[in-house]
């Protein structure tokens, strides 16, 4: 992949020939340049306890003693690292009443333990290769159609040199992100109302989408993408703004057209980035959005619109079922941990981004 570098004063390749005083080239002059990039190692740098007390004698300091040292720092860490272990390690305790007919009565302990009845029982369900196929499509069109909009629209506004225009641009596609589903939610059924709905009036029509199951996923994913989109490039714009700007100087002085600058200097640059953020999607491509399908669920549209998530909370809190409906969410979070492993395993043989 080409990539742009600078050359010293008089070190143009074309002009090697030339002393420096009498180069034609400024004192810094960006040229392009052909890189051609190294293997990746596969396995990412381990360093050993011998390696890390090595180091530490290196600098002549412990590791107690650095700690002391920087002990603001660490008083400052402890407090997310309390809170996580509060509010994230502790309730895993709980996972227990999966395994058991639990009664709250009786507690946790005093519960009767019954195994792997109650996951048995979810895959004997008549409705569970439905919840697990809508599921699984939901997530993954999503996860395809709505992933790259952050990116393109990153690449885009980055080319924008008008400054208030740009701040324009952003803030109206960052707002969506600020609405509740709630209200995302009652927008998307007027906008689909059959009678005076934007879509119908535009259409010509006078269709109930939302009572057609086979508009559900489109809604549901279109909807997403135009609430997150926005809000989803922030970050992608950050990381373009650190490049230098030396190098889109070095392509333009090479003629490089705005595609070409795109292509070999802001993709290379995103690309650790978005591995990274695709690794992290694929750890929740089972969650889908209990919020949105369950406001824009109805009967006759639960052929594409019964998911996990919704099953959980009808067993759980409707029907008070806790042990079934733990089960139920422990194997969706271990269909998640497993799909997270296997991507940043995969992702990780061609990259050096390397979530776990």
């Amino acid at each position: 992949m080409k990539r742009y570098t600078s050359y010293a004063a008089g070190a143009h390749p074309a002009k090697d020939n030339l002393p420096a005083s009498q180069s034609p080239f400024p004192a810094t002059s960006y040229v392009f340049k052909e890189v051609s990039h190294m293997k990746k190692s596969e396995t990412p740098v381990r360093i050993s306890a011998a390696g890390s007390a090595a180091l530490s004698q290196r600098h002549g300091k412990t590791l107690g003693q650095r700690i002391l040292e920087n002990w603001q720092l660490y008083a400052l860490l402890l407090i997310p690292v309390v809170l996580t272990i509060v509010y994230k390690y502790i309730p895993m305790y709980g996972i227990q009443i999966a395994f058991r007919d639990f009664d709250p009565n009786l507690g946790y302990l005093g519960s009767r333990w019954v195994g792997f009845d109650w996951f048995t029982r979810f895959f004997k369900a008549p409705t569970f290769w439905r919840m697990m196929k809508n599921t699984v499509a939901i997530s993954v069109f999503g996860l395809l159609w709505s992933f790259p909009v952050p990116i393109i629209l990153s690449l885009v506004i980055n080319q924008v040199r008008f400054h208030k225009f740009k701040r324009v641009v952003q803030t109206v596609l960052y707002a969506p992100h600020f609405i509740s589903v709630m209200v995302i939610c009652g927008m998307i059924k007027i906008f689909l109302s059959p009678t005076g709905g934007l879509l119908n009036l535009i259409l010509g029509t006078q269709i109930d989408f939302l009572t057609h199951s086979e508009f559900f996923r489109t809604i549901y994913i279109a909807s997403g993408i135009w609430q997150d989109a926005g809000w989803g490039c922030i970050i992608y714009l950050a990381t373009l703004a650190n490049v230098d700007p030396g190098l889109y100087e070095a392509a333009k002085m090479d003629g490089a057209s705005v595609f070409q600058r795109i292509l070999h200097i802001d993709i290379p640059e995103l690309m650790p980035m978005v591995v990274l953020n695709l690794i992290m999607a694929a750890g929740g491509i089972m969650n889908v959005g209990f919020e949105k399908v369950w406001l824009l669920q109805t009967d006759l549209n639960k052929a594409t619109s019964d998911v996990i998530a919704v099953y959980v909370y009808q067993q759980g809190i409707e029907q008070a079922k806790y042990s079934y409906s733990t089960a139920v969410g422990l194997f969706n979070t271990a269909i998640n941990i497993v799909l997270l492993i296997i991507v940043n395993k995969i992702v990780s043989k061609a990259s050096e981004v390397e979530f776990v």
